[in-house]
């Protein structure tokens, strides 16, 4: 009787280890990025055109935010604040590879036992700012380009090898895809093969960066087939195709199919995320966060092909209306932390790493301009009065009609600065975030309170000004300081060999 029950209390000990052992174990993260998505794109905020299930199940099992921004309303500056948790001021992809290491977050991953990939759009340079320079294990398909020349094999067009910029091709996928295949589902595929080869004893952070829904707008004909003809069923009503928007003009309506047909297709891959995490019994200790870079290309300068609307928002990428940089934003963690809808917290894409490391490592990192939400997700806090800049000098009034702007909100209220024509608008988002009652002159002296928060910021964080980019340039050729001062001693030596000729 008595080694019985020896037995019993062993079995019991070892069950108790294992459970504990579980609990503790550090949970896998799942960071899903989808390019130029914007807030209005999923069918749970609003689309009565894109159908989005997998998107929105997983928004029913998330914390959802409805006042989440991008830190920047273009590609590569916002997503140097994704990486690096601070304000993209100098609004171009930085030197990554000399961060400090207690301020990277990957190499804090690293260091505590975690492997890690990235997959897709990276568009932060290469070498010692790629993504396996930054610190991830491995990448795929993460290279210079802001986009890819066609979204069916081969992929890359008439970009060759050697290529820098945005005439880099995207790397790895012409030798790892087949002709037929679309690249959304080949980035997928990859993703699914790195968390299947992930060792099971050690947790994984992964980050899969699609290049849809940005442009080149081409969809899979079975998805452009069907939306071309749910779109043509639907009444528009009185809404009109377009408004003006300062020098510029804004898509009103979500028409185009073959937007449509991206949009549907990154859902159907999400979908296959989950259910993968599932299938490898993983999907219950597995962190997934979905957001965008910026708001979707809705408003142009020109007469380039526009891809959605971001309606009822105002305006679109570019642009430091809401249009420009409010995005959708879904952090699911298991267990800890339950579903809800947040209505008034102020978050940016810079807070996701910190917010990611306080959970999973328990870690809070100094010196950086993102602060971990995750008091938030607990229903702790509630920040509904914090105070976020903006700042986009490097302007785009030919492509997308936007003019050198810098914004602040606080609390409710948000003021934007038109620096060229010294423009000043307040608004009252809570009440009005289609921007639509502009009250900087029945509210003189909140316009002025917040004026001179902004300019303080901009004073502090040595904020000077940038020329547009010019017409025909493609997103991401935004130039380092290195790069302008090559390229302003180049323009030097030929202005002076023209004197001597």
């Amino acid at each position: 009787m008595k080694k019985i029950y020896q037995k019993v209390c062993i079995i019991c000990c070892t069950l108790l280890f294992i459970n504990n052992g579980l609990a503790q174990k550090k949970p896998n993260i799942l960071f899903i990025l989808v390019d130029d998505f914007g807030y209005h794109d999923i069918s749970c905020n609003g689309s009565k055109i894109y159908q989005t299930p997998n998107i929105d199940n997983l928004a029913k099992n998330s914390v959802s935010f409805e006042n989440a921004y991008a830190s920047y309303p273009r590609c590569v500056p916002s997503r140097y604040a994704l990486m690096t948790a601070t304000y993209p001021v100098n609004e171009d992809h930085g030197d990554l590879g000399k961060i400090d290491p207690a301020k990277n977050f990957i190499k804090q991953f690293k260091a505590n036992g975690y492997s890690s990939f990235f997959v897709g759009k990276w568009h932060l340079g290469s070498d010692e700012s790629s993504p396996v320079g930054f610190g991830y294990d491995q990448s795929f398909a993460a290279g210079d380009a802001g986009s890819t020349e066609e979204q069916f094999y081969p992929f890359n067009g008439k970009r060759v090898e050697g290529g820098k910029g945005e005439k880099a091709p995207v790397p790895d996928v012409q030798k790892y895809a087949k002709p037929g295949d679309y690249l959304s589902d080949v980035l997928t595929k990859r993703t699914i093969q790195y968390i299947k080869e992930s060792k099971k004893d050690k947790p994984f952070v992964g980050v899969l960066a699609y290049y849809a829904v940005h442009t080149p707008l081409e969809a899979k004909k079975e998805d452009f087939d069907r939306n071309q003809k749910e779109i043509n069923a639907f009444n528009f009503g009185s809404t009109p195709e377009y408004v003006k928007e300062g020098h510029a003009e804004t898509k009103m309506r979500q028409d185009n199919p073959k937007y449509a047909g991206m949009v549907e297709n990154v859902d159907e891959n999400i979908g296959k995320l989950i259910q993968q995490l599932k299938d490898q019994g993983i999907y219950d200790n597995t962190i997934i966060v979905l957001t965008s870079d910026h708001g979707g290309l809705s408003t142009r300068g020109g007469k380039r092909e526009l891809a959605t609307t971001n309606f009822p928002l105002r305006a679109g990428k570019g642009w430091l209306y809401e249009g420009g940089t409010r995005v959708p934003l879904m952090v699911r963690v298991p267990n800890s932390v339950k579903p809800f809808v947040d209505h008034h917290s102020i978050v940016l894409g810079m807070d996701i790493f910190p917010t990611l490391a306080d959970i999973a490592l328990n870690k809070q990192v100094a010196g950086i301009d993102g602060k971990s939400f995750k008091n938030i997700l607990l229903k702790k806090e509630n920040w509904d009065d914090r105070i976020v800049y903006w700042n986009s000098y490097k302007a785009r009034p030919t492509q997308t009609g936007d003019d050198k702007t810098s914004a602040i909100r606080k609390g409710d209220f948000k003021l934007l600065h038109f620096v060229e024509s010294d423009k000043v608008e307040l608004y009252n988002i809570r009440e009005d975030a289609e921007e639509k009652r502009d009250l900087a002159s029945s509210m003189p002296e909140k316009k002025a309170e917040l004026l001179a928060l902004l300019n303080k910021w901009k004073q502090a964080y040595q904020i000077k000004m940038k020329p547009n980019h010019k017409q025909g340039e493609t997103e991401g050729e935004a130039l380092s300081p290195q790069q302008q001062a090559k390229k302003e001693a180049r323009k030097a030596e030929r202005k002076a060999a023209k004197k001597l000729d």
